[in-house]
């Protein structure tokens, strides 16, 4: 069953809209957020906008060094943790220690990730990109959620992706056991992962006015294509042969703080307050992909196999039992 609340409520942001446009008079002084992957990229514009907006911002970090250095100045050395979401230990003890510190949670931000990456696995022989973007994040989120179910009015956002669109959970062959890996299949479904872990996140915790979300942050070039040559770039229209961006990214994509911005407006939108398991995508709630021009159902709009409540609750399932036969 897909919400009926997934259409937008013409939020009068636009696609490039700027962080300090999004945030203009939120306070959030005295609130805590967490942000994974807030020190590279987008999430380091959400992490710097949150902060700036008088958040306490916690990054748990694979690279807490990189992280200390890309966030001097920005939040305290002490709000930098060590964490690997392909390390379930690692992700655990992060949880042990921000719920021992008794600290409250307002926000908690799946921003990390990695994709298009060569074959790997990771935990008990998942595939690498569904376990480190859908089950490091899913035991995260499944460990938070007692403290975050004290705070009416947190919430929860976590980063999708257009790639969705490529494929929706494959069920008989998540991790790429019977058939060969597809690095864009596999990201594709950890990113439809992405979205589906928020659907249920939302009908789990509505009930104790928490709210999810997930998001599509748009096209931005940061480290995430990092496992990509320069030859698919330009096989994918995004680079020219001399390394710039092709016409088509130049017009449509946006920076790392605009790629920022849809986060944080799903994060702190006051019209959102009784609204959650929904896809965003350029600061307001997505059209279905259904609804969308053919030339641009690649980029734009959300599948309805990323939204589906019955997929999402199935997903958790599995996602559970994985974890508990790990």
């Amino acid at each position: 069953m897909i919400s009926e609340n997934q259409k937008p409520i013409q939020s009068n942001f636009k696609a490039k809209s700027e962080p300090h446009q999004i945030l203009e008079g939120v306070e959030l002084h005295g609130k805590n957020a967490i942000v994974t992957g807030g020190y590279s990229g987008i999430g380091l514009e959400t992490t710097r906008a949150l902060k700036n907006s008088g958040a306490r911002v916690i990054v748990p970090a694979r690279r807490k060094d990189v992280a200390t250095k890309a966030l001097d100045g920005i939040i305290s050395d002490s709000d930098i943790y060590q964490m690997d979401l392909a390390d379930l230990k690692s992700v655990q003890d992060f949880v042990n220690n921000f719920v021992n510190e008794g600290i409250s949670l307002d926000l908690l931000i799946n921003n990390a990730g990695i994709m298009a990456c060569p074959e790997g696995r990771v935990g008990n022989g998942w595939e690498k990109q569904f376990g480190v973007n859908q089950l490091g994040h899913f035991m995260l989120t499944k460990g938070l959620m007692d403290i975050m179910a004290k705070n009416e009015g947190a919430r929860f956002v976590s980063l999708s992706s257009s790639a969705h669109s490529l494929t929706g959970i494959l069920w008989d062959d998540i991790h790429f056991n019977k058939n060969p890996y597809d690095k864009w299949i596999a990201y594709g479904q950890s990113k439809t992962a992405s979205s589906l872990i928020a659907i249920e996140f939302d009908r789990l915790m509505k009930d104790k006015g928490v709210r999810g979300f997930s998001v599509h942050p748009g096209g931005i070039m940061t480290p995430l294509q990092r496992h990509l040559e320069n030859e698919e770039m330009i096989a994918l229209g995004w680079m020219k042969e001399d390394g710039s961006l092709s016409d088509m990214a130049a017009a449509a994509f946006k920076t790392p703080e605009q790629g920022a911005t849809t986060t944080l407006w799903a994060a702190t939108e006051t019209r959102l307050n009784n609204i959650g398991g929904v896809f965003c995508e350029n600061c307001d709630i997505a059209v279905l992909k259904k609804d969308v021009d053919e030339s641009m159902k690649r980029y734009m709009g959300v599948a309805d196999w990323a939204i589906d409540t019955d997929e999402a609750t199935k997903l958790w399932e599995v996602s559970e039992n994985m974890l508990r036969d790990q």
